[in-house]
């Protein structure tokens, strides 16, 4: 399972900047990597553990802006093309994950 977080938050005042900062480094600090600017995403071993983590996302969504979360199966993630300029490149592997109990 795979979560996308995509959101658009408004950077035009110190503190708006400041908000949107420190939610990039909340995704982060929970485990999501920066795909682009304002794309991260996560990879989870379960359902269970999915929603967990977009539990957490909920929680440290700011008042203004916009917010999506996506969830995508590793069948779905392994369809996705990648370019780099015109050269298509190979999807990195599916991250090994073990979970203790």
């Amino acid at each position: 399972m795979w979560l996308f977080v995509f959101f658009d938050l408004p950077t035009n005042t110190k503190k708006e900047k400041r908000v949107s900062a420190n939610f990039r480094k909340e995704l982060i600090k929970d485990g999501f990597t920066m795909m682009q600017y304002s794309v991260y995403t996560r990879h989870c071993a379960s359902w269970q553990s999915a929603q967990v983590h977009i539990k957490r996302v909920k929680n440290k969504i700011p008042e203004l802006g916009h917010v999506n979360i996506l969830q995508i199966t590793d069948k779905q993630y392994g369809d996705i093309i990648n370019f780099w300029g015109k050269k298509a490149e190979p999807l990195a592997p599916v991250p090994q994950q073990l979970e203790m109990f």
